[in-house]
């Protein structure tokens, strides 16, 4: 059973920084391409960014270039999203996802983490 746990969700104001985490069991990790994803109330979920298997190739929503970054750690078989100079309208519940290969889009994507929340005040 593939799991997908997500951490590292909180309050924090508006130009402070986040780390999420999240931790892949039940799936070969190191050739699993991975995806965060964002929900904020009434919204759609949207791409924010994504990794390949390697590390070697990511991808980033142009809302969030320059501020997210987006890394792996095969070893501890976690994907993590470093967020910088947050703002208030990156406030959403943020998903893990991953899938078989790098992908900006939703579909594609197998297995789904809970989600961690992400409030930035003003």
């Amino acid at each position: 059973q593939v799991q997908l746990v997500e951490s590292g969700g909180g309050l924090v104001q508006a130009g402070g920084s986040l780390r999420l985490s999240c931790v892949v069991s039940g799936r070969t990790f190191s050739n699993t391409a991975m995806g965060w994803f964002r929900q904020a109330p009434g919204k759609e979920r949207e791409f924010v960014a994504a990794i390949s298997w390697s590390g070697g190739i990511t991808s980033r929503a142009d809302s969030v270039k320059g501020r997210f970054t987006i890394s792996r750690d095969n070893a501890k078989n976690t994907v993590y999203l470093q967020m910088n100079s947050l703002k208030p309208e990156d406030t959403a519940v943020y998903y893990c996802a991953a899938g078989d290969k790098l992908r900006s889009y939703e579909v594609g994507y197998e297995y789904w983490g809970q989600g961690t929340q992400v409030t930035v005040s003003s």
